[in-house]
């Protein structure tokens, strides 16, 4: 399982998903240009000590991503119409989430082998990517057994 962002926006967002994969065991692929300097002290903020212990790649660009990526690429959308709760994950996914402000371009719409959204209230536009990734990423690791690792609890009495 691994998290994808696609050219993010808000260094807090990105601080807070390379934070999320860490403590969960989960690499983060990074898709250039973000909109932010990337050692952005924002991103550190958010992603405080915990940034040491993530595991990230950043490509170049979405065509360099393309030629390095593996298994399917799940990507979370407003435009989807599959609720994530009703889809079946693969330990092999990768779970894409879009700029804050302008989602994902057609071609990566198109590339995408499945186009997931969270069912929200009506009238509502959507959650900040960080919230969104934990979501589904929470319940993709539930379905593929990734949540019971050996660290697991490990420091809790």
């Amino acid at each position: 399982m691994r998290l994808a962002l696609y050219q993010p926006d808000i260094p807090q967002n990105a601080g807070a998903v390379l934070r999320l994969g860490a403590c969960l065991g989960v690499p983060v692929d990074i898709v250039e240009p973000c909109g932010f300097v990337f050692d952005d002290k924002r991103l550190r903020r958010a992603g405080m000590d915990y940034l040491e212990h993530a595991e990230y790649t950043s490509h170049t660009s979405w065509e360099a991503y393309r030629k390095a990526r593996s298994g399917r690429l799940i990507l979370l959308s407003t435009q989807a119409r599959q609720s994530y709760l009703d889809f079946a994950f693969d330990a092999g996914d990768t779970l894409m989430l879009g700029r804050e402000s302008a989602g994902v371009p057609p071609e990566v719409h198109a590339a995408a082998d499945a186009r997931l959204t969270i069912p929200m209230r009506p009238g509502l536009r959507s959650l900040n990517v960080a919230l969104a990734a934990a979501m589904v990423l929470g319940e993709a690791l539930r379905q593929t057994g990734g949540l019971t690792g050996h660290w697991r609890n490990s420091e809790r009495t």
